[in-house]
């Protein structure tokens, strides 16, 4: 007797990825025999004939859709047309063809930039609409919460079978450190080590420091979702997250503290800070499907500080 996953066809879009690669130890632990990884070089998912041919190809049982065309503040300041439209596109066509082709399940991964920028803290599942998002990186949270309209519709007039998840800042080893796209803790890892190996005595972060943050274990991330993927088949949008936050200065402090850095941390007020404070709300997760973070942050933290100072290049 195999599990939930055992003998059913899993294609994870975005497979290949910092987040896709947690999920597909995941399945694998849970005995999955047919996980299937479409590559960007051979089905890009902004266009709808790639789209189709991954169907006719992999025959999926079940999607669970991560691929983002995604980066911090500055990456979503330069790009907030393609941001939008990609990740738009990618969704809607993924979701119409799943419903066309009668697939069992998909499993859209939704963002916490969704959320607007004034949510009260910690954000309800029911608070995504009272407002527009943060300005820098609404194209890109906009585009995303349309992936939750787009299921309940689905839902509604098809009994179209698609869950919206909504994970916080992930963070962990094999993350994304490349300055120009990295979110802001791997940034922040690189940035201190560049400055112990340049002999800096200081670094330069954006904005003030007082923007708060919540941040989930990508091996954590890659559990709710699997545990949903398997548990749960409703219409409301779920938060994944650690249900805790941090300011960017205790941040900043803690990362420095762990990477060795010890000269002096100067903020650029110029730069804007982004959404003031996140949070989620963690226990619609627990309720629904028995999702709990387990890793704390300080040993998060030092697992991916760790990976990192053994696979950088100096």
């Amino acid at each position: 007797m195999g599990g939930f996953f055992a003998n059913r066809r899993i294609v994870i879009t975005g497979g290949a990825g910092f987040l896709g690669s947690y999920v597909i130890e995941g399945l694998q632990k849970r005995g999955c025999k047919n996980i299937l990884i479409p590559k960007i070089e051979d089905y890009n998912f902004v266009n709808l004939p790639d789209i189709s041919r991954m169907y006719d190809d992999m025959k999926p049982d079940i999607v669970i859709h991560l691929a983002a065309v995604v980066g911090g503040i500055g990456a979503n300041r330069q790009h907030p047309g393609k941001f939008f439209y990609e990740n738009l596109m990618m969704g809607v066509q993924l979701i119409e063809q799943a419903r066309l082709r009668n697939i069992e399940k998909i499993v859209a991964i939704g963002t916490i930039c969704a959320y607007p920028k004034f949510t009260p803290v910690p954000f309800k599942e029911d608070d995504l609409w009272l407002g527009y998002p943060e300005e820098t990186n609404a194209p890109y949270g906009l585009a995303k919460k349309m992936l939750l309209v787009q299921s309940q519709a689905y839902r509604a007039e098809y009994g179209f079978n698609s869950i919206f998840l909504l994970p916080v800042n992930l963070y962990g080893p094999r993350d994304n450190f490349n300055p120009s796209s990295s979110h802001v803790i791997p940034a922040l890892i690189k940035k201190c080590f560049d400055a112990i190996d340049a002999g800096d005595d200081h670094i330069d972060c954006w904005g003030t420091g007082s923007a708060s943050r919540e941040f989930i274990y990508a091996s954590d991330a890659a559990e709710g979702i699997l545990l949903a993927t398997e548990k749960y088949n409703g219409s409301d949008p779920v938060n994944i997250g650690a249900g805790f936050e941090i300011t960017i200065k205790d941040l900043v402090t803690k990362i420095a503290k762990l990477t060795g850095f010890k000269g002096q941390i100067r903020w650029d007020p110029t730069k804007p800070d982004g959404q003031p404070r996140r949070r989620l709300d963690v226990s619609l997760a627990k309720k629904l499907f028995g999702f709990e973070a387990k890793m704390t942050f300080d040993e998060g933290l030092k697992h991916t500080i760790d990976w990192y100072k053994n696979h950088r290049k100096v």
